[in-house]
């Protein structure tokens, strides 16, 4: 049996946010359900801090509250929302006084993993998060974006407000300094 479609779902997340826009709190609350986990992971990833990331969701998903009449079709709903977290993020790590700590135990997957490969694994994933962390905001934004949201790099263009070949770029300077900070690794 297969899930829904995306073409169903992205419909699905339309329907909401008209609902939302009529004040439909019923409808805010389905796509805040629907939403969150995603925006959890994407902002964990990039100002590595829980509780910052869920002041980040609440002051995203008020401004999907607030503006939903504002949504005009011209993306995806995800690609709104997502744009939006991303701003709400920006403008939180200006306000934030504090060094970036990255929670590990979020890095860590929860996929059980042979004992003799275990400590490879999580060795790995903590070099990898280590590097992710040094990395500026925009290069483990698009990072984030691509391979852990499996977003194109027009959605994230759209996200981020930028061209796609500013996406390009900072792609390809993320991935030549993930190669360096991962060179000692190797």
């Amino acid at each position: 049996m297969r899930g829904p479609s995306a073409n169903s779902i992205e419909q699905e997340d339309i329907d909401l946010i008209e609902r939302i826009a009529h004040g439909d709190r019923g409808a805010f609350e389905r796509l805040y359900r629907s939403y969150f986990p995603r925006l959890a992971q994407f902002l964990r990833r990039l100002v590595w801090d829980g509780p910052l990331s869920e002041e980040i969701i609440n002051d995203t998903m008020f401004v999907v509250w607030t503006k939903a009449q504002t949504y005009n079709g011209q993306s995806k709903v995800s690609t709104w929302i997502f744009a939006i977290a991303y701003k709400q993020g920006l403008k939180a790590l200006s306000r934030v006084d504090t060094p970036v700590e990255m929670d590990m135990e979020t890095m860590v997957s929860d996929e059980l993993v042979e004992p003799e490969h275990q400590l490879s694994e999580t060795q790995l994933r903590r070099h990898i998060g280590g590097a992710l962390e040094r990395l500026s905001f925009e290069h483990r934004t698009v990072m984030t974006l691509t391979y852990f949201h499996g977003m194109s790099y027009e959605e994230i263009a759209d996200t981020m407000g930028c061209s796609i070949n500013t996406v390009k770029t900072r792609m390809f300077y993320a991935r030549q300094k993930l190669k360096v900070f991962l060179s000692a690794y190797a």
